[in-house]
């Protein structure tokens, strides 16, 4: 069946979530029009053309929001599908100037989950050293535990080159392998060109070509089809049981917190209150934890909390000083200057005047202001990010969660104003005697 649309520039624009269902009739639905059975593909394309419009306009514009299909047929094995937009560099019509980035967001939204198989298809008149698909497949699965390779247009590659090397899966090795698939050019699209007449001149192709007759049989969309039914229940068998696990796990957890609510009356002034109570403290808890350390959820992937505050002063303070420019001969200099300016036209005494010292060292002091204010900055953001932390427990009480908030970061600001003027002042509060 011929339903996805295709063209030149950016046409799928809209990730398309397609279920294939074995079916004794055939037809199709879309979730946004469920009550609607589709038996005219024709009309499927232009629905998906229509609803791709709906959302993202019509000039080229992207959105993450899926459209959801589901052909029902005698003809097609149980597989789910997610079309995705291929990678754009250049912005073309409405589209914003990170397009890139936001198809790549988009794409790794859905590649990055571990339950997933990545279809990674290069064109083969491309170096598949530089296929985007398989660059970004890389960064969420290393090993290539989880991608398939697709290379396509065979049949257009310069006479003289193969891409044999890579359907052996020799160049960039993948687990599950390679298939290559010759699907109708848009010359053949456009004369509807059926696809039995595609199927059986691709099978043509590969048994005809001296570099592929060897493997043909491994090659063509009916093998890819079979091997993608085939590793997907094989992949869904794999991950069932951490799944199951995992769910179960969620379900012990929601029937506990079901539990505590069976008696529970909302209305119950003492229960609020304490509730709150029970908020605000856990929260002072978690704060403390986090400063002090010993927390009961540790952080493996970054420093964060005491411990950034910890490398704040005894790495990044220590080097903002280091960095300070001091050149020892105009030092010297000065300090001959000022003892020179403090004496006068009188005789050079035995000792260095106090006052030559104090004017020296508090020009040298200044220099220390502006690293010890940068220093004050960073911990205040490093104890407001940590708030943040600790306020997402609130997160089912949003206008607790702001006043906590708000009120928490409100005094830290008012410590830091007090910080910074003790920093800025030449004449700093004195230390307080112990108590005896």
């Amino acid at each position: 069946r011929d339903f996805l649309p295709r063209g030149s520039g950016i046409v799928t624009r809209r990730p398309l979530i397609l279920q294939l269902i074995f079916s004794k009739t055939e037809y199709a639905e879309f979730l946004h029009c469920k009550s609607k059975k589709f038996t005219d593909f024709d009309e499927v394309r232009q629905e998906i053309e229509a609803e791709t419009d709906r959302v993202t306009g019509t000039n080229k514009g992207i959105s993450p929001v899926p459209i959801n299909l589901r052909v029902y047929s005698p003809h097609v094995l149980n597989l789910t599908l997610i079309d995705l937009p291929g990678i754009t560099k250049v912005p073309v019509g409405d589209q914003p100037q990170d397009i890139e980035f936001q198809i790549r967001d988009m794409i790794l939204q859905f590649i990055s989950r571990e339950s997933s198989l990545i279809l990674a298809v290069t064109p083969a008149n491309m170096d598949l050293a530089n296929s985007d698909a398989l660059k970004m497949a890389k960064e969420v699965d290393p090993q290539g535990l989880r991608t398939i390779g697709v290379i396509t247009k065979l049949d257009l590659m310069d006479e003289g080159t193969d891409a044999r090397d890579v359907l052996e899966n020799k160049l960039l090795p993948l687990r599950r392998g390679y298939i290559g698939v010759v699907n109708r050019s848009q010359k053949d699209i456009d004369g509807k060109k059926d696809i039995r007449a595609a199927l059986a001149a691709e099978r043509k192709f590969f048994l005809s070509h001296p570099a592929y007759r060897h493997m043909a049989e491994r090659m063509g969309t009916p093998h890819l089809q079979r091997v993608l039914n085939q590793q997907l229940t094989n992949h869904i068998r794999e991950t069932l049981p951490s799944l199951r696990s995992k769910l179960q796990s969620q379900l012990l957890s929601l029937e506990k917190e079901v539990e505590e609510y069976k008696n529970f009356r909302p209305d119950d002034p003492t229960r609020k209150t304490k509730a709150l109570l029970q908020m605000v403290q856990q929260f002072g808890v978690d704060f403390e934890k986090r400063i002090e350390g010993s927390g009961d959820q540790v952080d493996t992937l970054e420093l964060s909390g005491g411990a950034r505050i910890n490398r704040i002063f005894h790495e990044r303070f220590p080097f903002e000083l280091v960095k300070m420019e001091f050149d020892e001969k105009d030092l010297r200099r000065e300090i001959s200057y000022a003892i020179k300016n403090i004496h006068g036209v009188r005789q050079t005494g035995l000792f260095t005047p106090d006052l030559a010292f104090e004017a020296i060292v508090k020009k040298q002091v200044v220099k220390l202001k502006e690293p010890c204010l940068k220093c004050v900055d960073l911990v205040i953001q490093e104890l407001i990010n940590t708030v943040r932390q600790c306020t997402s427990k609130l997160g089912s009480y949003p206008r607790l969660r702001e006043e906590t908030e708000r009120i928490v970061t409100t005094h830290i600001r008012e410590r830091e104003g007090k910080t910074k003027d003790q920093v800025s002042s030449s004449h700093p509060p004195p230390i307080p005697a112990p108590h005896p």
